[in-house]
């Protein structure tokens, strides 16, 4: 394997994650990131292009996004446009065709990281629609009669949050990783990548108090790692004393988004 990838500053991953990186990168196959809300996925991209020195190119999925969107769009409302007003070059298909986001990504002079992000949030036929181009590494413009090969076979990185299931024909052709919540220790070191100056007892107190709402059974929405960065952040700026966080839960409203979860929180934490 020429390239591998680490943890950097900014990220922690840990050794399964890195290893299915690798591993994706060494087969040539798209990564299948999945995993809760707040676990990473999309930061993983950001972590894996700067480990490697590349590119990171970003396509962001919605509801209404098709497959097409990602290879390329003919704007003949422009070449319309343009007509009317007597602009040159309107005859010149090719001045009306803009390249999508996989259309950059292999027209790129360098290989590049591409991350589809989440995917599940497209309708069922997205990723089906996209087979061919992510195995042949190209993609065929109708309107100029030509076809877009890859320079370089980018690294893909696609993110779930498992809203729907992915077709299996989609699947088989992917390396698959679930982020597991991070424990403890991995979550301490992920904090500390954030603030490397944290009090360790202001640290603990609040990891407490934040591991204790996830045990919640009937929390509605667990708190992300990410809103955990965040409220310790809250309680250094605010120089709130150790023995306040759990007795008090400051700021608990950084962690707990749902008005019936909070009444929860201070039954069962307090």
């Amino acid at each position: 394997m020429s390239e591998k990838f680490n943890s950097t500053q900014e990220y922690v991953a840990s050794e399964e994650l890195m290893s299915a990186v690798n591993v994706a990168i060494a087969l040539q196959k798209p990564l299948l990131i999945k995993g809760e809300p707040g676990t990473g996925k999309t930061m993983l991209a950001e972590a894996v292009a700067k480990s490697l020195g590349k590119k990171l190119i970003i396509w962001n999925i919605k509801s209404t996004t098709k497959a097409q969107d990602g290879l390329y769009m003919y704007d003949t409302i422009q070449r319309l446009y343009d007509g009317q007003f007597g602009e040159e070059g309107v005859d010149d298909i090719a001045h009306y065709i803009k390249l999508g986001k996989l259309g950059e990504a292999f027209t790129e002079d360098d290989q590049v990281i591409l991350l589809i992000d989440e995917i599940d949030k497209a309708d069922l036929e997205f990723p089906n629609d996209l087979l061919w181009e992510l195995d042949q590494m190209e993609f065929y413009i109708h309107e100029t009669k030509e076809t877009i090969k890859a320079k370089h076979r980018p690294i893909v990185i696609i993110t779930s949050n498992a809203e729907k299931e992915l077709p299996d024909a989609f699947l088989r052709r992917c390396i698959f990783h679930y982020i597991d919540f991070p424990d403890e220790e991995l979550m301490s070191e992920i904090v500390k990548v954030h603030y490397p100056n944290v009090e360790e007892n202001l640290l603990k107190n609040a990891m407490d108090v934040f591991y204790s709402i996830r045990s919640i059974k009937d929390i509605r929405k667990k708190p992300s790692t990410s809103e955990l960065i965040d409220w310790v952040n809250a309680l250094m700026i605010n120089g709130i004393s150790i023995d306040k966080i759990k007795t008090e839960l400051p700021f608990i409203g950084v962690i707990v988004k749902k008005d019936e979860d909070l009444e929860t929180v201070k039954n069962n934490v307090q």
